[in-house]
């Protein structure tokens, strides 16, 4: 009987043994395929960031040599001096796609927290149809809205050419996405609090500005960096409702470094590395606030 119940305990340590192996076994694979995932997204996401930049410090006999040579042999900035100091057009479109995403940016968010506050916090008739309104404009595709935007803007109200043109046209793609980014912020709140400051002698507006938006800032501020990014990187609008640097983007600006008879490729990888600088800076300095913006929507308190 002893001996039975000694080979019994014996089985059952090595029974839990075996399992407590193939645990290990899965976690350590688990975590290697982690791993493995993170690296391949990694590269897959900075492979043409890396090869963008490559490309702009390589001369012009080593952008044009087959096979492509994956490390430059030497780096010359020569690219980067005739982007900045040769070409008459690239700065004044930057300061162009600075200004627009600048002025979109603010009035996006200034029309999207009053409507996204009265969907979220306020009771009206037809509130579902207003919110489904909204947000069907992003269902459509960018350039079905060129035509009719093309023929309003150099017919009745003639905006063509201005900086005007493409902030309405970003517009009426960005204050959706604002309005759908902040409607749960709002909708999640306390009413308590509001219902405070109404008490205390404060307005709807008062109250919006000095309780609802303090508590919100994580949203707000991540709908605006968000639709600034958008704004930045639009080039539909920019190329058919423009025509020359007066108010044309710099993503279309890029596009001019070409001729009819020569594709400047370093030019034109050097010009994209600059335009890209102040999104990563954005990026890589706020990307707490992004994240805890992102999150903090999707957490009722």
């Amino acid at each position: 009987m002893a001996v039975a119940e000694q080979t019994g305990s014996k089985e059952h340590i090595a029974q839990a043994r075996a399992r407590l192996a193939a645990k290990q076994r899965m976690a350590t694979f688990g975590k290697v395929a982690r791993y493995v995932a993170v690296v391949v997204i990694v590269f897959i996401s900075l492979a043409p960031l890396y090869w963008t930049f490559a490309t702009s410090v390589k001369n012009g006999i080593e952008i044009n040599q087959s096979p492509p040579t994956i490390f430059p042999h030497q780096f010359d900035f020569s690219n980067y001096v005739q982007v900045l100091t040769n070409s008459t057009f690239f700065l004044p479109t930057l300061r162009n796609s600075t200004i627009i995403a600048v002025v979109t940016t603010l009035l996006a968010l200034v029309f999207g927290i009053l409507c996204a506050y009265a969907i979220g916090r306020m009771k009206f008739r037809g509130k579902p149809v207003v919110l489904a309104t909204v947000l069907s404009v992003q269902m459509f595709p960018f350039i079905a809205l060129l035509g009719p935007l093309f023929v309003l803007f150099t017919g009745p109200i003639y905006l063509y050419n201005t900086y005007w043109a493409l902030i309405i046209a970003d517009l009426v793609l960005n204050i959706p996405l604002v309005v759908w980014f902040l409607t749960s912020f709002f909708r999640d709140l306390p009413p308590d609090l509001e219902e405070a400051a109404r008490i205390d002698g404060a307005s709807r507006l008062k109250a919006l500005w000095y309780v609802i938006m303090p508590l919100t800032a994580p949203g707000i501020f991540s709908s605006a960096i968000l639709s600034f990014i958008a704004v930045w990187n639009d080039f539909l609008f920019g190329l058919n409702l423009t025509s020359d640097e007066s108010a044309q983007p710099v993503t279309v600006g890029i596009t001019r470094f070409n001729s009819e008879h020569v594709v400047a490729y370093g030019q034109l990888a050097a010009a994209a590395i600059i335009v890209t600088i102040p999104l990563v800076i954005i990026v890589l300095f706020l990307q707490r606030r992004i994240v805890s913006g992102l999150t903090a929507g999707a957490v009722k308190g």
